[in-house]
C-alpha cells in the first residue's frame, strides 16, 4: 500500500491533522471517510465484493465503494473519485447522511471513521478495477437484509453498520429524485 495520507478529525468532523492511512488504521484514530451506495432504476443496490488481496476485508461483500478524501479534497469529490477508481462509474452523487463508527477488523486494524454517505441512481454497468473489487451484483435491499441475517460474516463490518440506515434513507432519496 502506498503512503496515502488521510484527514484526522474530531467527533464533529473538524480536521485535527493528517496521517498515513495504514498507520491511522493501526492506531484506530478517528478520520474522515466516504461511503457510496448506487442503486439501479429498480432500486436494487449495487454491491461490491472487495478484491481478495485487499489489506483487510478481502473477499467480503460491501457497499458500492468507499474510501478517504485526500487532504484538501472535498468529501463529494472523494466519493465521486473513488466510485470511478473502484467501479469505473462517473456519477454525480447526492450527500445523504453522516455517521461515526469504531469497528475492529479481523487483522488487528480498526475502522474508526467519521463517514459521509452518498447515494446515486444509475443503470450503468460497472467496470471493475481488479485491484479494488473481484465482483459486483445488484440485489434488492430486502434480499441483502435477509442475507445479512443468514451470514453476516460475508459482509464488511462498516457495511453492516451503515446498511441498517439504508432502507429508510432510500425511501427519502427516491421521493426527492
Amino acid at each position: 500500500m502506498s503512503a496515502i495520507e488521510v484527514i484526522l478529525v474530531d467527533h464533529l468532523d473538524r480536521p485535527t491533522g493528517r496521517m498515513e492511512k495504514l498507520e491511522v488504521h493501526e492506531k484506530g484514530l478517528l478520520h474522515r471517510a466516504v461511503t457510496v451506495y448506487v442503486f439501479n432504476s429498480r432500486h436494487q443496490l449495487l454491491l461490491q465484493q472487495r478484491a481478495s488481496d485487499k489489506y483487510h476485508c478481502g473477499g467480503l461483500w460491501s457497499n458500492t465503494c468507499c474510501g478517504h478524501p485526500y487532504p484538501h479534497e472535498s468529501t463529494q469529490h472523494a466519493a465521486e473519485r473513488r466510485l470511478f477508481e473502484e467501479m469505473g462509474l462517473r456519477l454525480t452523487l447526492t450527500p445523504m447522511f453522516e455517521l461515526s463508527y469504531n469497528l475492529p477488523m479481523s487483522n488487528g486494524l480498526t475502522e474508526h471513521e467519521y463517514g459521509h454517505v452518498y447515494f446515486a441512481i444509475s443503470d450503468d454497468l460497472p467496470r471493475l478495477n481488479p485491484q479494488e473489487a473481484d465482483s459486483w451484483r445488484y440485489a434488492d435491499v430486502e434480499s441483502v437484509s435477509e442475507e445479512i441475517d443468514r451470514n453476516p460474516l460475508a459482509f464488511t463490518p462498516w457495511f453492516l453498520h451503515t446498511f441498517a440506515r439504508i432502507p429508510e434513507q432510500l425511501k427519502r432519496f427516491t421521493r426527492k429524485t
